[in-house]
């Protein structure tokens, strides 16, 4: 029997990279998976049904309510209920580092709408459906840079950072409804997204490795554990935290 057999999980931003193996993972734990993102996600599906488990793809804009809230409504159609959230969606492999004058107000909005509106939204349309069961987990997805700062991408960083504060104050609304909400913070990982950003790669990934204590590259499977953790029963007595898995760059 899997760490979530019977539930219901949307992943968001799970057409590639990161977001594909949570996706994976929690089907491999026996999740009904709700693949969300704005890209095509019936790969992800296809690959989860090869194995066995049972997924479905939703495309979904996380920035936009009316389609966060079709999303709500096609995952509670398929499958009933909805139990788990992994707020997954972000704007960060695409980006460039510049210094914050050089940053857009545009560019400013754009990464706040998805990384933080979209986080907002989502949890916003799924926690009636939560209350309703008694049961829920919501996992969002910050950023270890948040504890250490990271020059050149203030905006990212300011959103990551807006994503704790936001996973604290829900976890004490929700508490009571039986709704578990918390963060979990990677560190820099070589998802597939990453990997073609040259420019990230070679500014950030010398200094990370020499600041690890695990001397590696860090890989998506590298989350899952603490991803399993959260969206499960384990995790029913922890809620409003962070856990960083980032090798050992920053504690907190």
């Amino acid at each position: 029997m899997g760490r979530v057999d019977g539930r219901v999980a949307i992943v968001t931003g799970a057409a590639q990279g990161i977001g594909a193996v949570y996706a994976r993972a929690l089907a491999a734990e026996g999740a009904k998976v709700v693949v969300a993102d704005i890209l095509d996600g019936q790969g992800v599906v296809t690959a989860i049904q090869s194995g066995g488990g049972d997924a479905v793809f939703v495309q979904t804009d996380v920035s936009d309510e009316a389609s966060v809230q079709s999303l709500v409504a096609a995952a509670v159609g398929r499958f009933e209920r909805i139990d788990i959230l992994v707020a997954n969606a972000a704007i960060y492999a695409s980006l460039k580092l510049r210094p914050f004058l050089e940053i857009s107000s545009a560019e400013w909005d754009r990464v706040m709408a998805v990384n933080v509106r979209g986080t907002f939204l989502c949890a916003k349309a799924v926690v009636p459906e939560m209350r309703r069961n008694g049961w829920g987990r919501i996992v969002n997805i910050s950023s270890a840079t948040v504890f250490k700062g990271t020059p050149n991408l203030l905006h990212y960083v300011s959103s990551k950072g807006a994503v704790v504060a936001l996973t604290r104050a829900l976890a004490r609304e929700v508490g009571p409804d039986g709704i578990c909400v918390n963060t979990l913070a990677p560190g820099l990982v070589m998802s597939e997204g990453v990997a073609r950003n040259e420019e990230l790669v070679d500014r950030l990934s010398g200094p990370v490795m020499a600041a690890r204590a695990i001397k590696r590259e860090q890989v998506p499977e590298d989350l899952v554990g603490a991803l399993l953790f959260l969206a499960s029963d384990d995790s029913r007595f922890t809620t409003g935290q962070v856990i960083v898995v980032d090798g050992g760059v920053v504690t907190h």
